[in-house]
């Protein structure tokens, strides 16, 4: 058993019994804060599938991020006020309906957005990423159907099968669930073909070509993946605030992820976790004392592109395996 795959259980299962130690000391705010920190690993995590594996910076994921938080929000305001949709389809508060329509609609839009923005490299990519998920963040926010500026509430947390979300600690344990689904299947990704594929076209791309594989389709299947994983995590954000706006469509929520990964170790399977882990016990600590907290995450960060180019991960569990 390797040293990265011991500091990575260490991780997943300290997450796991963080909020449990935290119920018996009677504190469930800290339960709410390990489910944060899980459902954005979950999100860096689908991030980590285009930017660690594929070398896709994208600065347009908070565009899935925000897709998947919408679909909660309007199929839960259509499931309490009785009122139809498009096409006179019902609202549903079921959670599992609403990550299947969150992830398919991110998927979709992401396959578009692909089409074009892969098309290019280095910063056009980034700009390009950027300003479709602009182009989403000012449509929503001129959206007044469903809260336009002022974003949308949720009334009761959305349903899961046998289980009461309302409990702090049951919406952790699906949150935790789905994380843990999320990193397996980073896991497979990046040990199968296509993985190798896609880390060999990050490296060079003329020698994935010469071998008679095609670098777009396998950068768009990642990218696809990549948004739909995301927009799951959106969904369950929005739940966890019983609240969803613009602000989740916004540049700052793209770039949050991308400091989570770095923060972690990019293309590191625990690398979103540990970044997460990291950014948001930083938030909470320095959040009370400061406004500008960020301020000391920026030196942080800066310390850790400068000094420790692998991140947490990196000083965990030594260098990575690279595909």
């Amino acid at each position: 058993m390797s040293r990265e795959t011991i500091v990575t259980a260490l991780l997943v299962l300290g997450l796991l019994a963080a909020p449990f130690a935290a119920q018996a000391m009677g504190e469930p705010f800290y339960i709410t804060l390990a489910t944060r920190i899980a459902i954005l690993a979950l999100a860096a995590t689908g991030l980590n599938i285009a930017l660690g594996l594929g070398g896709l910076v994208s600065f347009g994921h908070a565009a899935f991020f925000g897709i998947g938080g919408y679909a909660a929000g309007i199929l839960a305001t259509h499931a309490f006020n009785g009122e139809p949709l498009l096409l006179g389809l019902p609202g549903t508060n079921q959670m599992i309906v609403i990550w299947i329509a969150g992830a398919v609609i991110a998927g979709i839009v992401a396959m578009l957005i692909g089409l074009i923005s892969l098309r290019t490299s280095g910063v056009y990519f980034i700009m390009i990423t950027l300003a479709f998920a602009q182009m989403i963040y000012y449509f929503a926010i001129s959206w007044p159907a469903y809260g336009g500026e002022d974003g949308l509430s949720i009334y009761v947390r959305n349903a899961f099968p046998g289980a009461n979300t309302l409990v702090p600690m049951s919406f952790f344990l699906i949150s935790f669930a789905l994380l843990a689904a999320g990193l397996v299947l980073f896991a497979l990704i990046r040990d199968s073909r296509f993985g190798a594929a896609l880390q060999a076209g990050r490296q060079n791309e003329t020698r994935l070509a010469a071998v008679g594989i095609v670098p777009f389709r396998i950068r768009l299947a990642a990218f696809v993946v990549s948004a739909m994983m995301t927009a799951v995590a959106g969904a369950l954000f929005a739940d966890l605030n019983r609240f969803v706006s613009p602000s989740m469509f916004s540049w700052h929520m793209s770039g949050e992820l991308i400091v989570l990964i770095i923060l972690g170790g990019v293309g590191r399977l625990a690398g979103p976790l540990a970044g997460a882990i990291v950014y948001v016990l930083f938030e909470f600590a320095l959040g009370g004392i400061t406004e500008h907290w960020q301020l000391f995450l920026g030196l942080i960060l800066l310390g850790v592109v400068l000094f420790a180019r692998g991140g947490v991960m990196g000083m965990l569990a030594g260098r990575a395996r690279h595909g």
